[in-house]
């Protein structure tokens, strides 16, 4: 089928290598809006971003992490949160943010960026937030890394679909 949309999904790749162009603020509040039209239950939008270009939080961010040189090399990181507060469903709202950082992803990707959901962070959520002057009422789900990629030649296969399908009927 030809479609932006399968083409997005399909070619998109985890992008771990940025070049060291500046990204336009706009471009991250696009990719940040991308991320706020996901599906929530209740349509409760319990997703909530800090958006960081600033070198200084970005290096206290990349000690938080194993992979601090990606946070370091990328231009721009969306951190995103889940709002408790706002939250109904512990299931529902986590699945909620992951369809927030899927579509974040297919914007960067539909913008000609790179990015990668970085999740190791998450054992150091409390020092993130402590860095980002955050309440403990924002639960950090994922840090987006965001660049211009300094190459676009990821592979990445898939198993058949045969091998997922349980049942039909």
């Amino acid at each position: 089928m030809d479609s932006p949309v399968f083409d997005a999904i399909y070619n998109r790749r985890s992008i771990r290598e940025f070049t060291d162009q500046e990204i336009a603020k706009d471009q991250l509040l696009e990719i940040t809006k991308a991320g706020s039209w996901a599906p929530s239950g209740l349509n409760n939008q319990p997703w909530r971003f800090v958006i960081i270009q600033e070198d200084s939080i970005r290096e206290k961010l990349a000690e938080q992490t194993h992979y601090g040189h990606i946070v370091r090399a990328a231009k721009g990181l969306i951190a995103v949160y889940l709002d408790t507060n706002a939250m109904y469903d512990e299931v529902k709202d986590h699945q909620a943010a992951g369809a927030c950082i899927q579509n974040m992803l297919l914007a960067i990707e539909a913008l000609g960026l790179g990015g990668v959901w970085l999740g190791q962070i998450l054992k150091n959520k409390a020092k993130v937030n402590e860095i980002l002057g955050l309440g403990k009422e924002l639960d950090l789900m994922a840090v987006v890394a965001i660049g211009h990629p300094q190459h676009r030649n990821q592979k990445s296969q898939r198993k058949p679909l045969n091998e997922f399908i349980i049942k039909e009927f």
